[in-house]
């Protein structure tokens, strides 16, 4: 098991829900659970505008961005049609009820990704 990083139980992500969980560097990752305890993880960030994901609505296998409501798939990140872009996924192993995410891609993958800057309205 020396791949793979526990991180917490099934229990510890709410239903239908998500837990966002740090990295030394890059952005969060986000765990998602289905109704069916199924358990997903995406970067914490839509392709479209950068909203967090963590904070949308799970249905299904599936999550609405919060910030302009673009389906995301959960099984492999990407937008639902006619949107176009993808999350980068992460991969996870469940044991009993002990939820793992694999240790060089929490280090590694996805770290070039930001947040979008907000700043203050140009005043006209």
């Amino acid at each position: 098991m020396t791949d793979w990083t526990y991180i917490c139980t099934i229990d510890d992500i709410p239903a239908q829900g998500a837990r966002r969980v740090a990295r030394a560097q890059g952005l969060e990752v986000a765990l998602f659970r289905t109704a069916a305890d199924e358990v997903f993880a995406l970067l914490d960030r839509c392709p479209h505008k950068g909203g967090p994901l963590s904070q949308g609505m799970v249905f299904g296998r599936s999550v609405a961005c919060p910030l302009h409501n673009w389906t995301i798939g959960l099984c492999d990140g990407q937008a639902l049609a006619p949107d176009q872009g993808c999350a980068p996924r992460f991969q996870v192993r469940v044991e009993g009820r002990a939820v793992y995410l694999h240790a060089q891609e929490l280090a590694r993958h996805a770290l070039h990704e930001t947040r979008p800057l907000a700043g203050p309205a140009a005043c006209t």
